[in-house]
């Protein structure tokens, strides 16, 4: 056996695999997660309209997202011992299921179990596809397998709240669901035809408690944070038994895995000092994404006065600079390394959302896509050099939980953004109508200084990572290979 098809042996993928039809694949799957996110927004009201509960319909987000995350370090765990292939497909068939359901829905309730389905497949898939672009590719093609990745997020962006409205307008708001049956069919597809994974099980013992542990606490930490200050006050009886509760599942479960033979989330993935800034970093990125989502539509719709169309356009200018720049990672950290490029991107992020301090009730609305811009650039430089530098650093039996990790603590990053800044902007306008656009624009001035404090921590996090240089092209060879 030559070295290279040594290390495609030991990185347990199959050398007759074709990359072309498994990444396509996978940005079919990570479409139907982006999409979901996205398309169901335009479509409330149709919703509403045919099953009732409004005060309900808020948790049709929540619940999604809740699902997702709190599943998601449990499946990357899952395929370090079963094998990806296996986990994705289950994701995608979760999801598929879900997607059924939800399009045959017979009221509010119903709809919202049926979304955590939904949210339980998301939370294979989106770690899963990270995990298969990292065993497939070098260490150089990484970083532009990422960016093939995250221009999904960036069309779906834009795509999503214009099919949602047009899916309600012209057929059906059932058809935002029935659209992801064959996109679920195709990719699962292309997957079992091209991934031909050789993957050795481990025979480990699954941690069910662990499992149990970490999920529960997990889904009452983001529940917390989600619903705080929106279903019921921060200092009520229901938020603290809620945070109660989180705390003392998230530390049985420390206590658990500390004594299991094989944890399902091992604990030296905090200790590693390149793991630990990589999670870091995408905790505090989620922070900041999160935030420029929630309120960068509003700020422009209610200061500004533009249309929720140029609003939304705007924003998209984040999710265009960040696939663009990703895909230019791989050059940069082969030549000056991990560390220098994420610091060149946190520069980036910093000033981008510096310039967001400036922007009041007689700005522009190309400076808030200009920052925008400039902010997803950085994103793309910061997200992909991290996560390509935690996945290089250890071996394939431990890529899928490193992985799951990172994509863990964006969403708890994400959930921490949304609660901090949503009671930024709470406790900054008064009365229960909309606020007046001076008054909207000093609380989101406030919000802007919270994302550029979170972009300085952002920078120390990157910097707190080792200086080493990413491997060379003749070292990294690649997990698969075109036939």
């Amino acid at each position: 056996m030559t070295a290279e098809n040594e290390v495609v042996a030991r990185a347990g993928v199959g050398l007759r695999s074709e990359r072309g039809p498994i990444l396509l694949s996978l940005m079919l799957s990570t479409s139907l997660v982006a999409l979901d996110s996205t398309i169901i927004a335009t479509a409330i009201p149709a919703i509403v309209r045919d099953l009732g509960g409004f005060s309900q319909f808020p948790w049709l987000f929540s619940i999604y997202l809740l699902a997702q995350a709190a599943s998601t370090p449990v499946y990357g765990r899952l395929a370090d011992i079963l094998g990806r292939k296996p986990l994705m497909l289950a994701g995608i068939a979760m999801f598929l299921v879900g997607s059924i359901l939800c399009g045959i829905a017979w009221s509010m309730p119903a709809l919202i179990v049926f979304r955590a389905v939904q949210g339980l497949g998301a939370g294979a898939v989106m770690p899963m596809s990270i995990t298969i672009a990292g065993d497939i590719y070098t260490v150089r093609e990484r970083a532009k397998a990422q960016g093939y990745l995250a221009s999904v997020w960036g069309i779906s962006s834009v795509l999503g709240p214009a099919l949602g409205g047009l899916f309600s307008d012209v057929l059906s708001w059932r058809w935002i669901f029935f659209l992801n049956i064959p996109l679920c069919l195709i990719a699962a597809a292309l997957l079992v035809r091209g991934f031909r994974e050789t993957a050795v099980r481990s025979g480990q013992r699954i941690d069910y408690v662990g499992a149990a542990l970490l999920a529960a606490g997990t889904a009452l930490l983001i529940l917390g944070l989600l619903e705080g200050g929106v279903a019921w006050e921060w200092a009520s009886a229901p938020s603290l038994a809620i945070f109660a509760g989180a705390a003392v599942l998230l530390v049985v479960f420390v206590l658990v895995e500390r004594r299991v033979e094989h944890p399902i989330l091992p604990l030296w993935v905090l200790r590693r000092r390149v793991l630990l800034a990589s999670s870091v970093g995408s905790l505090l990125a989620g922070a900041i994404v999160l935030g420029l989502s929630s309120y960068v539509p509003t700020y422009g719709q209610v200061v500004l006065g533009a249309t929720a169309v140029l609003a939304g356009f705007a924003l998209a200018a984040l999710t265009i600079g960040w696939p663009i720049s990703a895909t230019l990672a791989g050059a940069l950290y082969l030549r000056w390394g991990f560390r220098a490029t994420a610091l060149v991107g946190s520069a980036f992020v910093l000033l981008g959302t510096a310039l967001t301090i400036t922007l009041g009730t007689g700005s522009e609305l190309w400076q808030v896509a200009l920052y925008c811009l400039l902010i997803g650039i950085g994103m793309g430089w910061v997200t992909a050099p991290t996560l390509v530098a935690a996945q290089s650093s250890v071996e394939w039996n431990e890529r899928g939980v490193v992985t799951s990790t990172n994509l863990f603590a964006r969403s708890i990053g994400s959930a921490v953004g949304v609660a901090v800044f949503g009671a930024i902007v709470n406790a900054g306008t008064t009365g229960g109508g909309t606020p007046s656009a001076a008054e909207l624009s000093a609380s989101l001035h406030l919000v802007f200084l919270g994302m550029t404090a979170v972009a300085v921590a952002l920078t120390v996090a990157v910097a707190f990572m080792p200086g080493h240089r990413a491997p060379t092209p003749a070292t990294a060879v690649p997990a698969a290979e075109a036939p």
